[in-house]
Formats: C-alpha cells, structure tokens, sequence
C-alpha cells in the first residue's frame, strides 16, 4: 500500500490548528523568540510550542478559531499571502485564564478563545511541562512561564489577527 493512501486527511478543526500553530510560530521568531521544539507529545499531556528568549522557556499554548469564511485546504503558498497583524491583551485581567467564558460571539473583539482552556487541559499541560522539563533536565533554577497565543482565522480576507498574552496563571490546584 502506497505511504499516500495510508494517510488520513486532515479534518478542519486539525487545519485550523496547524494554521494558528503556524502563524504563532511565526510571530514569535518575527518577535526574536527561539522555537525550541513544537507539538511536544506525551500521552498525559501536549505543549503547543516551546520557545525561549532572554534565557526564559515560554510554554505556549494556540488557540485558533475561524471568524469568517469557508475554511479551506491552504497550501504553502497560500500561507504567504496571509496579512497577520497583532492585538494588545485585553483589559480584564491578562494573567487569568479561566474556563468561564460567554457563549461563543461573532466579533474578535468580545471573544477571547484563550479563556476555554478548561480545568483539564491545565493539568494535562502541567504534567507535559513537567516532564519536559525532567526529560530535557533542565535546572530549576531556569524561570519559565505559561503564555497564550489566540489567533483569529478570517478565511475570506485571508487575514490573522494574533493575541499573545504573557505569563498567564491557570486556576490549578496540585495534590
């Protein structure tokens, strides 16, 4: 059997994801962030991307959502005609990311994908940083932290708006 028939095709939501990993990857190194490893698996849990500037790891977290127009199967190429621009954090507090969110809303501006990091995926990316951090036996006095990246898909302008919210603190509680 050919390696091509053995291949499933990607479903839209894993299309929407690659794309925003891939524009947040981008907008990190535009922003002189070293990407360090990406799609970190482990059973218990995954890292997005791991990326380190001024000798700091940044565990970050993608959340893509698509807020007009057909999502479609993008080549490379149509990669390099998107326009990506950035937004500021909004103004409730950028250091909390909770699983209570609105129902989902049609404007950028009122939805904050980066809010349905649910109590769940928290932990499991707990336990990912964790042993990332044993298996690449990284000291623990090296500072790290937590960021999240919402990126917003609009397939019809092929456009990206992207959300980077530093040092975020999950509502966790470790046994």
């Amino acid at each position: 059997m050919d390696n091509k028939e053995n291949k499933k095709e990607k479903t839209e939501k894993q299309i929407i994801g690659d794309l925003g990993e891939h524009f947040a990857a981008n907008y990190l190194t535009s922003r002189h962030f070293v990407i360090k490893e990406k799609n970190y698996r482990k059973k218990w849990g995954e890292l997005d991307i791991i990326a380190e500037k001024d000798s700091e790891l940044r565990f970050v977290e993608v959340k893509s959502v698509v807020t007009r127009g057909p999502v479609s199967r993008v080549t490379l190429l149509g990669l390099l005609l998107w326009r990506v621009s950035c937004e500021t954090p909004y103004k409730s507090n950028p250091n909390s990311v909770t699983r209570e969110t609105a129902s989902r809303r049609d404007e950028t501006s009122d939805y904050f994908p980066e809010e349905n990091i649910h109590l769940w995926k928290q932990r499991r990316m707990a336990r990912a940083i964790q042993t990332y951090l044993l298996e690449k036996r990284i000291s623990e006095e090296k500072e790290w932290q937590i960021d999240v990246i919402a990126v917003f898909l609009d397939f019809s302008e092929k456009r990206a708006i992207i959300r980077h919210l530093e040092d975020v603190v999950f509502d966790i509680e470790i046994a």
